[in-house]
């Protein structure tokens, strides 16, 4: 089965960029069907999802974020990141990656907290 394990710092400062790396086991990410996505929760807020990559390397990005958001994969180190640029308080949540196959057999990492403050 497909594990996914976040990394990354927890705490960034106001206008740095947040930058998340997402560790894949059990799977390549480069199979074919198989798409890597971000979402993230803030506090007391519902799932937002952030952007996708595709086996093929191809992204897209929610439109509230395109702007500042790059998602990108290594596939020698068999992983996928974030980068979130410009980053203000309201940035503050949980991340987590999602990988899915054929928009089915969904699997979350268990998140990871970051603070935007200073």
């Amino acid at each position: 089965q497909v594990q996914l394990q976040e990394s990354g710092p927890g705490l960034v400062k106001p206008s740095q960029t947040l930058s998340l790396t997402c560790t894949v086991s059990g799977g390549s990410i480069t199979d074919n069907y198989y798409c890597w996505n971000w979402i993230r929760q803030p506090p007391g807020k519902g799932l937002e999802w952030m952007g996708i990559i595709t086996w093929r390397g191809s992204t897209y990005y929610s439109p509230s974020l395109e702007s500042r958001t790059v998602i990108s994969r290594d596939t020698s180190k068999n992983t996928f990141t974030l980068e979130l640029s410009s980053v203000t308080p309201e940035d503050s949540a949980v991340y987590y990656c999602v990988s899915d196959y054929n928009w089915s057999y969904i699997y979350w990492g268990q998140g990871t907290q970051v603070a935007v403050s200073s």
